[in-house]
């Protein structure tokens, strides 16, 4: 059986990863460097609120994403 709690969970820290990178790139953060040099560029705005619309519409309706269970 699918455990729908950690599914919830799973796309729940999603969101909040992609809403911290929303507000990354609106506060003009589009890339950066680090202390060890490694360049990290966000996805495109566009990108990101539609990654966004998606992870809260399946959380909204309780819809684990593509995941599939088959049970026998």
């Amino acid at each position: 059986m699918v455990n729908r709690k950690l599914i919830m969970a799973t796309l729940a820290e999603q969101l909040a990863s992609v809403q911290t990178a929303i507000a990354a790139v609106e506060s003009g953060a589009q890339s950066y460097t680090d202390n060890d040099g490694q360049t990290l560029t966000y996805p495109s705005l566009d990108i990101l609120y539609k990654r966004e619309e998606r992870l809260l519409r399946n959380i909204a309706s309780g819809n684990s994403g593509r995941i599939r269970v088959a049970e026998f």
